[in-house]
C-alpha cells in the first residue's frame, strides 16, 4: 500500500475522536438525539480546525443504516462509503474554485432529487464566502425552502463576507484554534500509535508552529518524522521550522539591559550564520517579552515549569517596565517592516538597535553622579555644575526635560512652598489624577537630576493662589495673538484691501509669527 499521510490517517472519524471543538459536539449531539435537526449548518473557523471532518462526521451521523444517531457505527456501507469519500448522496464542493451562479443552478438541479443510497442527501461547500454575489442569491432560494431530504453544511474561515440573508438561514458553530496542549497531546496520541521515538520539546516547537491547526500540525509532524529519519528531537525541528532557540533571545535581551550595542550586533551576526528566520525571531521576541511583562505584573500567571524561568525572572527585575513595553511595540513593528528592509538581516539588526536607542525616560542614581536616559541618549548631569533654585516655578519646569502625565503635572500645578530640597505642589481638585504616585515619582526623579542634589516632592489636591505655568503660557499666547491682531488690523495694506473689497479681517484667522 502507498504511504497515507498523517493528516488524512489519523483524520477523526467520529465525534469522540475530534478534539478541541467540545462545545460543538455536545450541541450537535444533543440535537442528534433529540431529532432537532436544521436544513443548513454552518461551520466557521481559522484553516485546519475541523470544519470539513465534523461536516463528514455529521453526514455519517444524518446517514448511518442504524439510523439518525451522535455515534454512527462506522461500519455499515454508508459509514464507510463516507469516510472512503465515494458516498453518492455526500457532495462536496469547493466554492474557491466554483464560485458561479452556473456551478450553483447545477447544484439546485441535483437538490430537486431524493437521495440515491442515504437517508439526506448532504451538501458540503467549502469556503463558502468565495461565491459570487449572484451564486448567493441563486442558493439562498434553496435555503429558503429546502426538500426535506436535503442538508447544508457551509464551512469558512471568512463569515464576515456571507450575506446576512444566508447567515440568518443557517445555524451556526465557531470553531475554535487548537490550544497547543491539546495539540501537544494528540501528536504524542499519534506517535505512539505509530511508534515513533520522540521528545516532548520538539512536540512543542511543532504545536507552536502550528498556529491552532491541528492539519498544520499532523503535516509538519510528518514532515518532521522524515527530516529526522524516523525520530523527533528538538534540535532537527528546530533547525526543520527555522526557529530560534530562545537562549538567542534571551542572550539578546540580556546585552539589551546591559546597554551592549556589540553583542547585539554579533549575536543577530551568528543568527544570519545559521540561517535563521529572521520574522520567526521577532515572533518568538515579541512572545518572551510578553512573559517578561507577566513575570513584572502577575507572577502567578509564569508557568512554574517555564524553560529558562529563572533567567526570564532576572531579566523582569533588571529591565524597565516601561522599556519592556516600548520593545514589545518595536518588534511588532519590526516584523511588520522586515519585507521594507533592504534584507531581513538588516531589517532585524534595525529593530534591536531601536530597542537600544529609543527608550523611555528614566532616572538612575548612582554614586555621586544622576544618569538621565532620555529617548535618544545617555545624558550625565554633574551636581557641582547647577544653579541654584531662585523660586520661580514656571521658569523652572520650561527648562525639565518632560513629557506625558509628569509634563502635565509640572504645568498644571502651583509651587506652594519650597525648603531644604522639599517641595510642595498644589493641584486643582478636578484635576487630581496628575498627583497619583507614578507621576510624582517622575517628576522628583527630574527635579532631582535638573537641580544637582536629591528632591523630596508631595502634591496636595487643593485651591490654586496664584497662577500655573500652563496659565502663565496661556496668557502669554494670548498677548501675543491680540498683538497680532492690532499690527495686522493697523497695517496699511490690509485696511486698503478692505476698503477696496468692503471686506472684513476675520480675527480667528491670524496667526502668530512662528520664531
Amino acid at each position: 500500500m502507498s504511504y497515507q499521510v498523517l493528516a488524512r490517517k489519523w483524520r477523526p472519524r467520529d465525534f469522540a475522536s475530534l478534539v478541541g471543538q467540545e462545545h460543538v459536539v455536545k450541541a450537535l449531539r444533543h440535537a442528534l438525539v433529540e431529532q432537532r435537526l436544521h436544513h443548513a449548518y454552518l461551520f466557521t473557523g481559522t484553516r485546519g480546525v475541523g470544519k470539513t471532518t465534523l461536516a463528514r462526521i455529521l453526514a455519517k451521523c444524518l446517514n448511518c443504516e442504524t439510523g439518525i444517531t451522535p455515534e454512527p457505527c462506522g461500519k455499515c456501507g454508508a459509514c464507510l462509503e463516507i469516510d472512503g469519500g465515494r458516498f453518492p448522496d455526500l457532495i462536496e464542493i469547493d466554492a474557491a474554485t466554483n464560485t458561479g451562479i452556473d456551478e450553483m443552478r447545477a447544484l439546485q438541479d441535483n437538490a430537486a432529487y431524493v437521495p440515491v443510497r442515504g437517508r439526506y442527501k448532504v451538501f458540503v461547500i467549502d469556503e463558502v464566502h468565495m461565491l459570487s454575489k449572484p451564486a448567493f442569491n441563486s442558493m439562498l432560494k434553496t435555503l429558503e425552502e429546502p426538500p426535506a431530504h436535503l442538508k447544508f453544511i457551509l464551512a469558512t474561515t471568512d463569515p464576515q463576507k456571507i450575506p446576512v440573508t444566508v447567515l440568518s438561514r443557517c445555524l451556526q458553530f465557531n470553531l475554535k484554534q487548537m490550544p497547543r496542549a491539546v495539540i501537544i497531546a494528540r501528536l504524542e496520541y499519534i506517535l505512539a500509535e505509530e511508534k515513533v521515538a520522540f521528545d516532548a520539546q520538539a512536540l512543542a516547537l511543532i504545536a507552536r508552529a502550528a498556529a491552532g491547526s491541528m492539519r498544520d500540525a499532523l503535516s509538519l509532524l510528518d514532515q518532521a518524522i522524515a527530516h529526522g529519519e524516523g525520530r523527533l528531537d528538538a534540535v532537527g525541528v528546530r533547525e526543520m521550522l527555522g526557529t530560534v532557540d530562545e537562549t538567542y533571545l534571551l542572550q539578546l535581551l540580556e546585552a539589551l539591559a546591559a546597554g551592549d550595542g556589540a553583542a547585539l550586533v554579533a549575536i543577530a551576526d551568528e543568527m544570519q550564520t545559521r540561517s535563521l528566520a529572521f520574522d520567526v525571531a521577532l515572533q518568538d521576541l515579541a512572545s518572551l517579552l510578553l512573559r517578561l511583562t507577566l513575570a513584572q505584573t502577575v507572577p502567578t500567571a509564569l508557568a512554574e515549569d517555564l524553560p529558562e524561568r529563572e533567567r526570564i525572572v532576572t531579566l523582569a527585575q533588571t529591565l524597565d517596565p516601561e522599556l519592556v513595553q516600548l520593545c514589545y511595540q518595536i518588534a511588532l513593528q519590526g516584523r511588520q517592516d522586515l519585507p521594507l528592509a533592504p534584507d531581513e538581516h538588516a531589517g532585524f539588526l534595525m529593530t534591536l538597535l531601536r530597542m537600544l536607542v529609543f527608550r523611555p525616560a528614566e532616572l538612575v542614581v548612582a554614586g555621586k553622579e544622576v544618569v538621565v536616559v532620555e529617548k535618544k541618549a545617555l545624558k550625565k548631569i554633574d551636581r557641582q555644575e547647577k544653579t541654584k533654585f531662585d523660586g520661580n516655578w514656571a521658569a523652572l519646569v520650561r527648562q525639565l526635560p518632560l513629557s506625558g502625565g509628569p509634563k502635565e503635572l509640572a504645568h498644571n500645578s502651583e509651587l506652594r512652598s519650597h525648603d531644604n530640597g522639599e517641595f510642595n505642589l498644589i493641584v486643582q481638585k478636578t484635576m487630581v489624577h496628575l498627583a497619583g504616585d507614578s507621576y510624582r515619582d517622575k517628576l522628583q526623579a527630574v527635579l532631582s537630576a535638573h537641580l544637582g542634589s536629591p528632591v523630596k516632592l508631595r502634591v496636595t489636591p487643593g485651591e490654586l493662589r496664584g497662577a500655573t505655568a500652563s496659565a502663565l503660557e496661556a496668557a502669554a499666547r494670548g498677548a501675543r495673538q491680540a498683538q497680532a491682531t492690532r499690527t495686522v488690523q493697523a497695517d496699511s495694506f490690509v485696511q486698503d484691501l478692505v476698503n477696496l473689497f468692503d471686506g472684513r479681517v476675520v480675527d480667528s484667522t491670524i496667526q502668530e509669527k512662528q520664531r
